[in-house]
């Protein structure tokens, strides 16, 4: 066979097999899509028919308080450091460790002997001015007679005025000095401020201090009343005014740590300012805290109560599910001749509030409709359902109430 002829036959081979191979390829293609996508059908339908157990709840209506939550801080009403105004030696201590004291009660004595001494000097410096202005102001007089009768000149009257005044100015002068070492001696004794509880005391008999000395010798906490700081987001600060000016306002506080049951304390104060850099507002509580029950430093749970919410359409938090579109829940249709089977829709619902365990549903729900409240992983639109706790057998049935 001429050579021409063979190379022409190799030519056409090659262009049908690049030809084929697309094409067997795309058919391929096109079997394995039709088989997944017969599968997937087939595992949807399956999951369709498949009997999900799940717990459902009943979505009811009530009148629920809307209350903000937040972690509190205890603070005391006042807190003083108490510290020495004059420098000597710790000669008493007449307060102990965690002591309650009274406003007026004395803490420490300091060494008082060189405060008497000042005052004893000062006073003696005094009453000798006050005798040589005696004796000017009497040379004045008599100095006064004797310039009306031109006896003496002119300016021995002026210096004995001079002198006079003068001496009035320096008693003035001792008068303040005894003033200042009659404050120091009773700077000596160190009395407490306010009224409150005393904490560790930081420094005791014998120690030597000085005027305004660095060191604290004890600290004292007033905690009868207390106060409990916390923060609130700035978009309620309208409506927290608006409800204070109807009247007092009660606060529901629980201290951590314990299993005490919350108190209400009062609404006391709310700050002259938000604070820019986390966009929330200060307030305080107080608190008679006539049982120590709260402490200084302390955290708190806080719940303020700003409205009543009338004939609120309440689910369990749990109910709701976060999808792309927003929140939803699973509701289900039971059967009528089988009350504890059903069948599950996807809707859409609009949240407003959680109040405790439960959420305010504001649109998409009517009362008396149940949701599932377990089992939502394993469930899809049109999914068939068995309720583990079948209507009105009490187990989970409806919203469990607040805190409980």
């Amino acid at each position: 066979m001429p050579r021409s002829l063979i190379g022409e036959l190799k030519k056409n081979r090659a262009c049908r097999r690049a030809v084929v191979r697309p094409v067997l390829t795309g058919l391929l293609c096109l079997l394995a899509a039709g088989f997944l996508a017969a599968c997937g059908n087939g595992e949807k339908k399956a999951k369709r028919e498949q009997v999900v157990p799940v717990t459902a709840a009943e979505a009811v209506r009530e009148d629920v308080p809307v209350t903000l939550s937040a972690v509190g801080n205890v603070t005391p009403l006042a807190s003083v450091e108490i510290k020495s105004r004059v420098g000597g030696i710790i000669e008493k201590q007449l307060v102990q460790n965690g002591q309650d004291v009274e406003a007026g009660d004395l803490l420490f004595q300091v060494d008082s002997r060189s405060f008497d001494l000042a005052v004893m000097e000062a006073q003696a410096r005094l009453d000798r001015d006050r005798a040589h202005l005696n004796k000017a102001k009497e040379d004045l007089r008599r100095y006064s007679k004797l310039r009306d009768l031109n006896v003496v000149a002119q300016e021995s009257y002026d210096n004995t005025f001079a002198e006079a005044t003068s001496l009035e100015n320096t008693i003035r002068l001792n008068e303040a000095a005894l003033e200042k070492a009659r404050l120091d001696r009773d700077y000596a004794s160190i009395r407490a401020p306010i009224p409150g509880r005393v904490g560790i005391v930081q420094v005791n008999v014998g120690n030597v201090i000085k005027a305004n000395d660095d060191r604290t010798l004890c600290v004292i906490n007033q905690i009868r009343p207390i106060n409990i700081s916390f923060t609130l987001p700035e978009r309620y600060l309208g409506e927290i005014m608006a409800r204070r000016r109807q009247g007092p306002m009660r606060v529901r506080i629980t201290p951590s740590g314990t299993d005490a049951a919350p108190v209400d304390a009062d609404l006391a104060a709310v700050d002259n300012a938000v604070d820019t850099t986390t966009g929330t507002i200060r307030l305080l509580a107080s608190y008679p805290n006539e049982d120590t029950r709260f402490w200084p430093g302390q955290f708190a749970r806080v719940e303020l109560t700003l409205r009543i919410l009338k004939d609120a359409l309440l689910l369990p938090t749990g109910a709701v599910m976060q999808g792309m579109e927003g929140p939803y829940v699973y509701v289900i249709t039971t059967d009528k001749d089988a009350p504890s089977t059903g069948t599950v829709e996807a809707r859409q619902v609009t949240a407003s509030h959680i109040v405790g365990k439960r959420t305010v549903i504001g649109a998409g729900l009517d009362s008396g409709e149940l949701v599932v409240l377990d089992g939502q992983v394993s469930l899809s639109p049109g999914a068939k359902v068995s309720i583990k706790n079948a209507p009105g057998d009490g187990k989970g049935q409806g919203p469990s109430k607040d805190g409980e």
